[in-house]
């Protein structure tokens, strides 16, 4: 059996691995297949694909696009995407300055709330990388304040939390309709994490083809539920780890995979929607 793992994070992003190790873990892993996901970012895609080509390992070309809807964040994942669209490029651009506003502004609640912490000390930590929330928690954990970054989402920037902060320029509406316009394939991230299945048709009529069922936090009977609403609603069925390296050293590359067939019906999904 060939197996993929369709969510995955480099350093370009909120994950510590390097596209070209990102490659190679895969390769030891035995994945066929991974989906480069990075947050509102694709500089990644084109060391890993150079990376790739004498690894035996294919690499699913992806964005994992942040949105809002009534309050709350929503993750649009992207596949076979053309990463070198301009219209594509300079509105992530745009996203790229969000998201260092927005680190400001949880550092700016975390001080309000007694918790010091220097926003260069994010900065620092993801460097050239587009900035989230994974840095915030790496630098709280790496100033002491923190023990682990799992504490820090729990205790200060997971959402609700009390120096969480929204704020982004999409809607789901618009970033399904942008990576559509890439030629890609609009796929809803994690749905649990939304907890209103409902809103589901709603994006479906918005232009999603595809629910990520297979997910290391959905329990079985989650599982269940979402590959019957994929069912329902006549939507692809992706899955991944969210591997993000030693950001999260509980979540193993290849730790939640998908059988072989799975990508084939993407990437046809994929030539059909550009023919």
């Amino acid at each position: 059996m060939k197996y993929a793992d369709l969510h995955v994070h480099t350093n370009e992003s909120d994950g510590t691995s390097s596209p070209e190790k990102l490659v190679k873990e895969a390769a030891r892993a035995g994945l066929y297949a991974v989906g480069i996901v990075d947050h509102d970012t694709v500089s990644a895609l084109a060391p890993a694909m150079a990376a790739a080509k004498a690894s035996g390992v294919e690499i699913v070309p992806g964005i994992e696009l942040t949105a809002q809807y009534e309050g709350q964040e929503i993750h649009i994942l992207g596949y076979y995407i053309d990463y070198r669209n301009e219209q594509l490029l300079e509105k992530l651009l745009l996203v790229r300055q969000d998201r260092v506003e927005r680190v400001i502004k949880i550092v700016n609640n975390l001080k309000e709330m007694g918790v010091h912490l220097d926003a260069q000390a994010v900065f620092d930590i993801s460097g050239n990388a587009t900035v989230g929330r994974m840095h915030v928690a790496r630098a709280l954990v790496k100033e002491g304040l923190v023990g682990s970054t799992g504490e820090a989402f729990q205790r200060y920037i997971g959402d609700k939390s009390p120096a969480y902060v929204l704020g982004f320029k999409f809607s789901p509406a618009e970033a399904i309709k942008l990576i559509r316009e890439c030629g890609g394939v609009a796929v809803l991230a994690h749905p649990y994490i939304i907890h209103n299945d409902s809103l589901i048709p709603q994006f479906v009529k918005d232009g999603l083809m595809g629910l990520e069922a297979y997910y290391p936090e959905h329990s079985q009977s989650m599982i269940n539920f979402y590959l019957g609403l994929a069912k329902e609603l006549d939507l692809l069925v992706t899955g991944g780890s969210d591997f993000h390296g030693s950001a999260k050293p509980d979540v193993k590359l290849g730790k939640m995979k998908i059988p072989w067939e799975l990508v084939e019906k993407l990437k046809a999904a994929s030539r059909n929607k550009n023919d």
